[in-house]
């Protein structure tokens, strides 16, 4: 079993908006939080970017599952030097919540055993897992103090996920995958055929339309429940926020062509949020 490269490496290699937030933080805040990405892009990776059986992918999960738990002792081998010992040491001195690290762990895993959502219920239950668990982790490496911080994390995992969604409707109808609730393709009277054939005509456009005024109200209620005792330690997520609400207006503005380009924000409009959120 070959071990698993540093958070450093990942980080470094990843290249994402999240990356880019990190950069708001104190040093030993984002020394932590290079570690806690790392592991969500490693338990995301394992599902989706490496070539194993699904049982192979499963056991890795698993092992990390273990990790999480702080269940060392059963783990064969002990945590690998890189980010399985970087992970442990994080949990330990954090004292990190464990089961929303699994909910990470079984949103990821969730990808293993469907391609289709049929409810705005289900697939909220899959952002919570890969979006808002993470941000629920994240405020406890910030270290805020509100209550309501966490319901602003919840609201803004929902936000960027769809957001996420929306931006690669056409990236995961090549791969077979729709998330984009099944009820919601039948009230618009869309076809899952006309979503993996990539058809844009108008009921896309409307229900891209219905989709995104989703997303927009999850970021206006992240706004909404924003504590202000906790608006300092919440600059990345808010950088976050910044980030992709103006990537779902660029997409909105364009008329969701989805199937054309992936939307992503210019340099320069990107280092302008960052700065912002330094001096603003």
């Amino acid at each position: 079993m070959t071990a698993p490269p540093s958070a450093a490496e990942i980080v470094r290699a990843a290249g994402s908006n999240l990356a880019f937030a990190l950069a708001v933080l104190p040093r030993s805040i984002r020394a932590d939080m290079r570690v806690f990405y790392a592991f969500c892009r490693q338990v995301d990776d394992i599902v989706d970017g490496i070539e194993a059986a699904e049982s192979e992918k499963r056991a890795a999960l698993e092992r990390w599952r273990q990790i999480v738990r702080r269940e060392e002792e059963s783990l064969d081998p002990a945590p690998r030097p890189g980010l399985e010992q970087e992970m442990t040491e994080l949990c330990r001195r954090r004292q990190l919540p464990a089961i929303h690290l699994e909910e990470i762990i079984d949103g990821v895993a969730m990808d293993l055993d469907r391609n289709r959502y049929a409810t705005i219920e289900e697939l909220l239950r899959y952002c919570h897992g890969v979006a808002s668990a993470v941000g629920l982790v994240s405020i406890e490496i910030f270290g805020c103090r509100d209550p309501g911080s966490r319901v602003y994390a919840v609201k803004l995992g929902y936000a960027l996920q769809l957001t996420n969604i929306l931006r690669d409707v056409g990236e995961d109808a090549s791969e077979g995958r729709i998330y984009l609730p099944r009820e919601d393709l039948e009230q618009f009277g869309i076809e899952e055929e006309g979503i993996l054939e990539w058809k844009h005509d108008e009921a896309f456009a409307r229900l891209m339309a219905f989709e995104c005024e989703r997303a927009e109200a999850f970021y206006a209620e992240a706004v909404a429940v924003l504590p202000e005792i906790d608006r300092r330690s919440l600059r990345s997520a808010e950088l976050m926020r910044e980030i992709y609400s103006r990537i779902l207006a660029r997409m909105k503005a364009d008329g969701f062509r989805v199937f054309e380009k992936r939307y992503r924000l210019p340099k320069l409009e990107m280092i302008g949020c960052l700065g912002r959120s330094i001096f603003g």
